[in-house]
């Protein structure tokens, strides 16, 4: 794996599962606490090491939340979204799909206008500035229950987000049950926007067919319990229906106890279409190129095998079909050149 991480350090690559607020780098975090001194989270940045160890899921989430509470204005929304844009061009992530949560800001009193233009601004910049292309998945966090699904639906629909392409569902599934979400889901795609709940990372495979039986789900956020399910399998993988695999971020949370048995290399011998991802980077003491590395790890691959991961996520990305090829060449050029040294 250490001598793949030059080549991997390199490669183009698309990142379909990551949070907005859960890519927070510690220097921002630390910049926003001390902003805002009311909050639990810590100021000093060696401290948040600490603060980012989770007990078990539920931990996360009260941990996520207490991070998000320190996006309070549109300021600290625009300076969030563009730090996280500037460590994505560190890695040559080319495109990236960053999962949002309007509700979380405008239950805080931020205005929805205000607040998509904050990302919006970012996104432009990023893109003239850094290189990177940003996207949105506008989710509903479930554990705020349907006030926060229509809430979540009626900006998705009434604001015309220029960078928004689809629509999530994320916060925890235990008592949080999919079919419920359906009316909101059925607005969104009405209205244009792609589905990509998380689903089966926590819960069994019962989960996943309920995101796609009921909310129409394209891509799979997680689906880690996929595996216990062979007739789940065989549906993934003969509708070429991506799982948004984030392995680091499942031994944090404990929705894998051991990383040598993360299903990822069942969900690869199944034929599932794959793609590898960092979901709340800093908080897991990770990033998208790490996650590169254990894949590499876990699925024995060489380069040419990594740049076919990262192909993988152009494929299961909602880039324009000009997008898409000119990042798989791209990916393909890298590669090519690699090999020839």
């Amino acid at each position: 794996m250490t001598d793949l991480q030059p080549f991997i350090a390199g490669l183009p690559k698309a990142e379909l599962h990551v949070h907005h607020v859960g890519s927070a780098s510690p220097r921002i975090v630390s910049a926003l606490a001390s902003r805002h001194p009311d909050s639990p989270v810590p100021t000093d940045p060696e401290a948040l090491a600490d603060y980012f160890v989770f007990r078990d899921f539920a931990h996360f989430i009260e941990v996520y939340l207490s991070v998000v509470d320190l996006i309070r204005d549109a300021q600290d929304v625009r300076l969030l979204t563009y730090e996280v844009a500037r460590d994505m061009s560190r890695q040559n992530i080319r495109y990236a799909e960053l999962t949002v949560t309007p509700f979380s800001s405008t239950r805080r009193g931020i205005p929805d206008a205000e607040f998509v233009e904050a990302i919006e601004d970012a996104r432009k910049a990023a893109e003239a500035e850094l290189g990177v292309v940003l996207r949105w998945c506008f989710d509903i966090p479930g554990e705020a229950g349907l006030e926060s699904a229509e809430e979540t639906t009626r900006i998705a629909v009434e604001q015309q987000c220029e960078g928004l392409v689809s629509f999530g569902l994320g916060g925890p599934e235990i008592g949080v049950p999919r079919p419920q979400f359906k009316p909101y889901f059925d607005r969104a795609i009405a209205a244009g926007l792609r589905s990509v709940p998380h689903a089966g990372e926590t819960t069994g495979p019962q989960t996943i067919w309920d995101a796609l039986n009921d909310l129409r789900a394209e891509r799979i956020g997680h689906g880690t319990s996929a595996t216990r399910d062979p007739r789940l399998l065989e549906h993934l993988a003969e509708h070429r229906i991506p799982l948004e695999v984030c392995p680091t971020s499942n031994i944090a949370t404990r929705a894998v106890t051991d990383l040598d048995q993360h299903p990822v290399k069942d969900m690869v011998a199944a034929g599932v279409l794959v793609t590898i991802n960092s979901d709340d980077p800093p908080m897991f003491g990770t990033d998208l190129n790490t996650e590169y590395g254990v894949a590499a790890r876990l699925l024995d691959l060489d380069e040419s095998g990594l740049a076919g991961l990262a192909k993988n996520a152009v494929e299961a990305s909602f880039l324009d079909p000009a997008g898409k090829a000119k990042l798989a060449a791209e990916i393909d050029a890298y590669t090519a050149e690699w090999l020839r040294r």
